[in-house]
């Protein structure tokens, strides 16, 4: 190992390098000589190995909740890329059930919940959220993920915020227009801010066993709250990615938190008023549109478009570049402004990491 001195006060003192993992440093405001890089749905069907293996495991929820293959498929972009971060292999609506609202995945037609979750007597029976018994394949799949890359690479967990999650409940499935959760806030807010605060609550809980399981970042999906207006952004948003955020800063300080929400142009300045220590970008607001919105003192993440990735290999460099110029130096997590795109072609998304690791050296010669 590797030690480097120093002089102190006259006197030479000898420690050993930084052991925290890069992305880890990054999302604690260090700054670091290039940006981290990972990316949104960087475990999934862009891959071969995960194609095959879905073949033979045709359950999502099977795939996502058995330890042995969530742990397979979290690894296996980790093996072939090395990102600075793995992400657990799981789904935003994993601890539903624990609170008492069941759903199923099918593929090709996403979730479903059935009964949606639409009456004053449902929301009554909800239950709270106990993760060690309801969620006991997380502590497992974290702790395995945890051994498995060492200080080599941060482990992220991730949860649904409660807007997006009260969203499917009550649409029970994905929707175009959410008309049916838009009808409740306007025609019934209190029944859907009781149902709100008792999401919220769970998945504050959810987020605190995470970190206690091993996650050392852990990224909220508000996928759904780019659809709300600002005035309703902040009415049935923005106070429920709070209490998440209190709730869990209160026993966990020192673990970063990021924001998601797809479509946030609309929204950018109020996310930074959740609590988070990161905001994730999406590709629809340029990087040096959402540093001026959000402040110097904002960590941001992203935001290049997953479609680039279907461009060449000298495109996908430029725009990778272009982001991290208006990003600026420090202060900045190299991702995607959403999920990788099935049909990426692989060797495409192995030259995005590349790129991101070498992006020291590219910056100084393209200066």
């Amino acid at each position: 190992m590797q030690i480097k001195s120093f002089l102190v006060c006259g006197e030479i003192s000898m420690t050993q390098p930084d052991q925290t993992p890069y992305l880890l440093r990054a999302a604690k405001g260090e700054i670091l000589d290039r940006p981290p890089v990972w990316m949104m749905r960087q475990a999934g069907r862009y891959m071969k190995i995960y194609r095959d293996l879905r073949e033979k495991y045709p359950s999502f929820r099977e795939r996502s909740e058995n330890p042995d293959l969530a742990i397979e498929i979290s690894l296996q972009p980790w093996r072939a890329f090395r990102p600075d971060g793995v992400i657990m292999f799981s789904d935003i609506l994993t601890p539903l059930p624990g609170m008492g609202i069941p759903f199923d995945i099918v593929e090709s037609k996403g979730p479903m919940i059935e009964p949606p979750i639409r009456t004053q007597a449902q929301i009554d029976a909800l239950r709270p959220l106990n993760p060690e018994e309801d969620l006991p394949f997380i502590r497992t799949i974290l702790n395995t993920l945890r051994n498995e890359v060492g200080n080599a690479s941060t482990v992220l967990g991730f949860v649904g915020s409660p807007w997006t999650l009260a969203a499917y409940a009550i649409e029970g499935k994905s929707s175009k227009n959410y008309s049916i959760i838009k009808g409740m806030a306007f025609s019934e807010p209190k029944m859907l801010h009781q149902l709100l605060s008792h999401i919220a609550d769970g998945i504050a809980t959810y987020v605190r066993y995470q970190i206690d399981c091993g996650a050392q970042v852990v990224q909220l999906f508000d996928s759904w709250a780019g659809q709300l207006s600002p005035e309703d952004y902040r009415t049935f948003a923005l106070p429920y990615q709070q209490q998440v955020v209190r709730q869990v800063k209160e026993t966990h300080p020192d673990t970063p938190l990021i924001l998601y929400i797809s479509g946030s142009a609309g929204v950018l300045e109020i996310m930074g008023e959740s609590g988070v220590d990161i905001i994730s970008v999406d590709w629809t607001v340029d990087m040096a549109d959402a540093r001026r919105r959000l402040g110097p003192d904002m960590i941001v993440q992203g935001n290049v478009d997953p479609g680039v990735l279907f461009g060449s290999k000298d495109f996908i460099r430029d725009r990778i570049l272009d982001t991290v110029r208006k990003a600026g130096r420090g202060g900045h997590i190299l991702n995607l402004g959403h999920g990788i795109l099935p049909g990426t072609p692989e060797e495409n998304a192995a030259h995005f990491f590349e790129t991101g690791k070498q992006l020291e050296e590219l910056l100084t010669v393209s200066v």
